[in-house]
């Protein structure tokens, strides 16, 4: 029997900064049986932290991305419908297959001049000040507004969606984290319905409505539910965390900062080098071991929880030489923040432009721009990494 490692007993430490935590898991091994922070005892998981293991898991079929293949089924999942996280081949493949009908590279550039003009109204409204915290100000309503108007949510309606979308992501309970699925389910229901009714519009979601393949296959209701929950939530929230953790990360590595406002050719490789430094995604959803599997020597039964730390993979010496370091001349190709394999997040081309666009014209607009104290609490849970706030002054 594995040794069980409660990371609750780690503390508030493990929430500010578990990098240290999953480097000392790494040198004992590269996987381990471990409880989640105010998880039950028998609630346990395999986390997986050694990049190579991490690489080979997240790209391995025996490792299913469905509850219903080891006899389980999550009330989140009945409540919402089948989406691109909850799902293995054959089914994702058709799901992505239709999905990339009308999310393309093409549609994605296009965003290009629009995300530039959100910013710039942001900026607009935030500079004057000489101060503001970054995450309420740029990192959050930039992508909210660019995910929630490709996709057509009204903009009466993205308050509310964020509080939902936060509480799913990263949840305070598990009771609140039910109620904000059970109703984002219903909102998205009422918005499909409406789009339906309202005939072809220019929006994602009305082209996702009536995407058709060439053998006339389309999404149903359910699976239209399903891939409007997963676009608009991983639409933003990890953008919202890949801005505030890249301009803390400079911020906090004034050596670093300096390189690049000398170098702006250098903002690709910053913003992959924050990736992989602090990606927004701590760890990968579940997967279920559809058959019995050993993951770098370590015996997984059939039916077992795995969790893939991508974080704690992005921080492993055999692959990355000194990776506590923040440098942003690092050649960080290969990184795990957005994933591998099948799984390889659709929308990491939205998420690069978006924050390109915002930290380019963050530091030439800001050019005096420094911290203003700590940050806010790091998010709830293990699925998440972000701050909730992060004050800056210019």
């Amino acid at each position: 029997m594995a040794e069980v490692i409660d990371l609750g007993e780690f503390g508030e430490g493990f929430r500010r900064d578990p990098h240290a935590v999953y480097a000392r898991l790494r040198e004992r091994g590269p996987v381990h049986r471990v409880r989640a922070p105010g998880a039950d005892a028998g609630h346990e998981t395999w986390l997986v932290v050694g990049y190579d293991e991490a690489r080979a898991a997240l790209a391995d079929p025996r490792l299913s991305k469905s509850a219903d293949r080891i006899g389980v089924t999550f009330l989140d999942e009945q409540v919402i419908g089948p989406h691109l996280l909850s799902v293995d081949p054959p089914q994702h493949t058709r799901l992505r297959a239709l999905v990339s009908r009308a999310f393309t590279m093409r549609r994605v550039e296009e965003l290009r001049p629009r995300i530039q003009a959100v910013t710039d109204d942001l900026l607009d409204v935030m500079l004057p000040h000489g101060r503001a915290d970054l995450v309420a100000s740029l990192a959050y309503p930039l992508p909210l507004t660019v995910i929630c108007e490709l996709l057509g949510v009204p903009e009466l309606d993205r308050t509310e969606f964020r509080k939902l979308s936060t509480e799913v992501v990263a949840p305070t309970s598990a009771e609140t984290s039910y109620e904000a699925i059970v109703r984002l389910a219903e909102y998205l229901t009422e918005l499909i319905e409406d789009k339906r009714c309202a005939g072809p519009g220019g929006d994602l979601l009305s082209d996702l409505i009536r995407t058709t393949a060439e053998d006339g296959d389309r999404l149903s209701a359910g699976e239209l539910r399903g891939m409007a929950f997963i676009l608009l939530i991983a639409g933003h929230e990890t953008t919202v965390n890949l801005i505030g953790n890249a301009v803390h990360a400079l911020l906090t590595h004034p050596e670093q900062l300096d390189a690049l406002r000398s170098d702006p050719t250098l903002l690709d490789g910053a913003i992959e080098e924050a990736l992989r430094y602090e990606g927004p995604v701590e760890n990968a959803t579940f997967r279920f071991a559809a058959e019995p599997l050993e993951i770098g020597g370590t015996p997984v039964a059939q039916g077992e929880a795995v969790m893939i730390g991508l974080t704690a993979a992005d921080r492993d010496a055999g692959r990355y030489p000194d990776p506590d370091r923040f440098d942003i001349h690092r050649e960080p190709r290969g990184h795990l923040a957005f994933g591998h394999g099948i799984h390889y997040c659709l929308g990491a081309p939205l998420a690069r432009l978006e924050a390109r666009t915002a930290l380019r014209s963050l530091l030439e607009r800001a050019p005096a721009l420094t911290l203003d104290g700590p940050p806010g609490d790091w998010l709830p849970g293990l699925l998440m990494r972000g701050m909730r706030s992060l004050p800056v002054r210019w």
